[in-house]
C-alpha cells in the first residue's frame, strides 16, 4: 500500500468518526430541545397566538439553534476539552506553581468572558436601570472565576481539602449575603449559576483532570471534579463585595 493509499484510508477513517460524532450530537441536542419547541407550538395553538411572523422565527431561530448548538458541541469534544486536558497535564511538568496560576486564571477569564450564558446575564444586567453596567457585571464575573479557578487549581497542586475550601467559601457568601445590599444579592447568584456554561465547564474540568492524571497521588476523581463547584462562587462573593463597596 503507498502513502497515498495510506493517507486516502485516514482521511476516510476520519470522515466516518466526524459522521458518527455529528449524528450524535445532533440527536442529544435535538431531543433536548425538542420539548421546548413542542410545549411552545402547543401553546401557540391553544393559548397564547402570537402573530404568525413571529411564531415563523421562533421556529427558524429553533432550527439554527439546533445546530449551532451541535455543532459546537462537536468542536468541545474533538478540540476543546483534548487540549485542556493536555494543557492540564503539561503544567506541573514545568515545576512552577506561578505559571500553574497564570495560565489557570487566563484560562478560566478568556472562557467566562466568552460563556453564551454570561453574556446573556450581562445584556439583561445592562438593560435595567440602577444596577450596575452589562460590561462591569461581566468583567466582575470574569474576575471571580478566574480567581476562585486558580485557587482550585493550587489546591490539586499541594493537595488542599476541597471539604475546608467549600465550606470557607460558601461560609463567606451566607455572611457577605446578610450584609450586602438586598438588592444586589439575587443578582450575585445568578452571577455564579451563569458560569457553568457549554464553554467554560468543559475547559475547567478538562484542565482539572488533565492536572490530576499526572500528578503523583491524585486522583482523576476526588482532585479532578469540584473545580467548577468552587469556581462558580468566585462571582457571587465578587459581586456581592461590589455592591457593598457602591455609595
Amino acid at each position: 500500500m503507498t502513502d497515498a493509499d495510506i493517507g486516502q484510508t485516514q482521511e476516510r477513517r476520519s470522515g466516518d468518526v466526524m459522521w458518527v460524532l455529528l449524528r450524535g450530537r445532533f440527536v442529544d441536542v435535538f431531543k433536548a430541545v425538542a420539548p421546548l419547541v413542542g410545549m411552545i407550538c402547543v401553546l401557540q395553538v391553544a393559548i397564547v397566538r402570537a402573530p404568525a411572523d413571529l411564531f415563523l422565527t421562533f421556529l427558524a431561530g429553533s432550527v439554527l439553534t439546533v445546530v449551532g448548538m451541535t455543532l459546537l458541541f462537536v468542536g468541545i469534544d474533538l478540540g476543546v476539552l483534548p487540549m485542556g486536558r493536555f494543557v492540564g497535564a503539561e503544567m506541573p511538568k514545568k515545576g512552577s506553581i506561578a505559571l500553574v496560576v497564570a495560565v489557570t486564571f487566563a484560562l478560566a477569564f478568556a472562557t467566562t468572558v466568552a460563556e453564551p450564558d454570561v453574556l446573556v446575564l450581562a445584556g439583561q444586567v445592562d438593560a435595567l436601570a440602577g444596577a450596575p453596567s452589562g460590561h462591569a457585571a461581566l468583567i466582575l464575573i470574569a474576575l471571580g472565576v478566574a480567581l476562585f479557578a486558580a485557587m482550585a487549581i493550587v489546591r490539586i497542586v499541594l493537595g488542599w481539602s476541597m471539604r475546608v475550601m467549600l465550606t470557607i467559601a460558601y461560609g463567606l457568601v451566607v455572611v457577605l449575603s446578610l450584609v450586602s445590599p438586598a438588592e444586589i444579592v439575587p443578582l450575585a447568584f445568578d452571577a455564579g449559576s451563569v458560569t457553568t456554561g457549554v464553554l467554560s465547564a468543559p475547559v475547567l474540568i478538562a484542565l482539572a483532570m488533565g492536572m490530576s492524571s499526572v500528578l503523583a497521588g491524585r486522583s482523576a476523581v476526588s482532585d479532578g471534579f469540584g473545580l467548577l463547584g468552587f469556581a462558580s462562587v468566585g462571582p457571587i462573593i465578587v459581586v456581592l463585595l461590589m455592591g457593598m463597596a457602591r455609595p
